[in-house]
């Protein structure tokens, strides 16, 4: 008899081959038709070549940063359900979010560059600093009476977190003008307009570690959805387990945000709808997760360039005009099992 496992394994490999697919066929779409034998043509000199530098320097860098935020925001979303054992908790659950948007807000309006290399300067290490401070103050509150983590008290801080960020942003933008204001804002709906590989160059580093920290979760997490105490009787180090949890996914999340934007509802929408199909193994859903989450952003950004083009979208539009629906109907079929 096959096992769950083996038999997810056609669609993992499925939704690589979408992701690739994706990836690669996403650049050569958009209000500018480009042609295959001039994008590749050695014959016409780079500098010439408008059909070259459209596709490497404006349409793919943004592709391959749609699929890298995609993807980390799906896996860390799977992760974060697997550590609260919440089906709607999301990337932006415990406040991360929160804190990278301030700091981004910060950047914005008052200039700020901190100290973090060329890559993650400006507004991306500004969010990744204001996504390092929430992570501290969250892990404190939840660990301050525990030997592990609570839990309970990651939520309620993760709630306050957000309240308390979200009052900052209101206070910047209200001390900003009309020009900081716009910009923020489009910062604030989900943006993956990037200037070249730069941003994704400086936060994959911090994607891989992340993502290491993933393949590790997969076997616990299995365990840890049956509860703490279950999982310890079975040989896991919960406190272990939760910490490394916590850490990779909150690192992931800061990343992705500094990279795009806070681009809601993928880190909920793709991780569910890999589960109605290879199953909760996190074995199968952490790298079926990241792979669709790549391709479903990609899809979405390539909506938002064309769908009101000449106009362009903020990306995160078209992920709440999806995820909306799709958050209402999961809540109503769960209600109705």
């Amino acid at each position: 008899m096959t096992s769950p496992l083996r038999r997810g394994l056609p669609w993992l490999a499925g939704t690589a081959l979408v992701a690739v697919l994706a990836v690669a066929l996403a650049p050569f779409i958009g209000q500018t038709p480009l042609s295959l034998a001039r994008v590749f043509s050695f014959s016409v000199p780079f500098a010439e070549n408008i059909d070259a530098q459209i596709f490497f320097l404006a349409r793919l860098p943004r592709s391959l940063a749609a699929a890298l935020v995609g993807g980390t925001l799906a896996a860390a979303g799977v992760v974060f359900q697997g550590l609260l054992r919440n089906p709607l908790a999301t990337p932006y659950t415990l406040g991360i979010s929160a804190g990278a948007s301030f700091g981004a807000m910060a950047a914005i309006t008052f200039g700020a560059l901190l100290p973090l290399g060329v890559p993650m300067g400006g507004v991306a290490g500004a969010s990744l600093a204001g996504a390092l401070l929430a992570v501290l103050v969250v892990y404190a509150l939840a660990s301050a009476r525990h030997s592990g983590l609570s839990t309970t008290v990651l939520l309620l801080a993760g709630v306050t977190m957000n309240s308390f960020f979200s009052a900052l942003i209101l206070f910047v933008q209200y001390l900003s003008d009309f020009t900081e204001t716009f910009r923020a804002l489009r910062w604030l709906m989900g943006d993956l307009d990037v200037a070249g590989y730069q941003p994704i160059l400086g936060a994959l580093p911090l994607i891989v570690i992340a993502l290491i920290g993933f393949a590790w979760l997969a076997r616990p997490l299995n365990v840890l959805s049956l509860g703490a105490d279950a999982a310890a009787t079975r040989g896991v180090d919960v406190t272990r387990a939760q910490r490394v949890a916590f850490f990779s996914g909150s690192l992931a999340t800061g990343a992705a945000v500094s990279v795009g934007g806070p681009i809601g509802f993928v880190g909920i929408i793709v991780p569910h709808l890999v589960r109605l199909v290879v199953g909760a193994d996190h074995r199968l859903v952490l790298p079926a997760s990241f792979f669709f989450g790549a391709a479903f952003l990609v899809i979405c950004d390539v909506l938002s360039r064309t769908v009101m083009a000449p106009l362009e979208l903020p990306v995160g539009i078209i992920t709440a005009l999806i995820g909306g629906p799709f958050f209402l109907w999961m809540l109503i079929r769960k209600r109705t099992l």
